[in-house]
């Protein structure tokens, strides 16, 4: 998207106002953004989106950072550099860095560790294999002709799917 100042260069930088309930945006190229006076929009909280994000990671203010941190071999990172920029640089970098990530990914999302779309899936799919496995061992009693234990599997089955049904509701 082309900047909507000089038409001529790339727009990097997006405003959305609100005023009385209406609501306009700015699509600006950095110069053009820097000209308007939107290059130092968080000047006026006291504090700087480099000491946002340090917050954000527990870590002391940038300025006070040393030159002999720890960088990623693959990509060269330091953690500086993704507390500065808010991107991890590499996959690599969440092994490097997995002591100082760990608290801030908790404290984002909640886990560390990703459980899947459905809630206790395992266990859904664990009473779904024991209701297979009773069908099967129904068709084997059906097919010796042994009806008594045949009927114990089919009340076994029955109270299994209404269990199932009763948990979809």
């Amino acid at each position: 998207m082309l900047c909507q100042n000089c038409k001529k260069n790339e727009a990097t930088t997006h405003i959305k106002r609100i005023i009385n309930g209406e609501t306009t945006q700015a699509h600006l190229c950095s110069d053009c953004a820097k000209s308007l006076g939107y290059d130092s929009m968080f000047s006026d909280f006291g504090f700087s989106f480099s000491d946002m994000l340090s917050s954000f990671f527990n870590e002391p203010a940038l300025a006070s950072i040393g030159a002999h941190s720890l960088r990623c071999d693959k990509c060269g990172s330091s953690f500086e550099d993704i507390v500065r920029s808010g991107k991890i640089g590499c996959a690599d970098c969440y092994d490097t860095f997995y002591d100082k990530l760990l608290p801030s990914l908790e404290r984002i999302h909640g886990k560390t560790s990703h459980e899947g779309k459905i809630p206790n899936a395992s266990e859904i799919i664990e009473k779904r294999t024991e209701l297979e496995d009773l069908k099967a061992e129904l068709k084997k009693a059906v097919d010796a002709q042994d009806y008594e234990q045949a009927a114990v599997l089919r009340d076994k089955i029955n109270d299994a799917e209404k269990e199932g049904d009763k948990k979809d509701e």
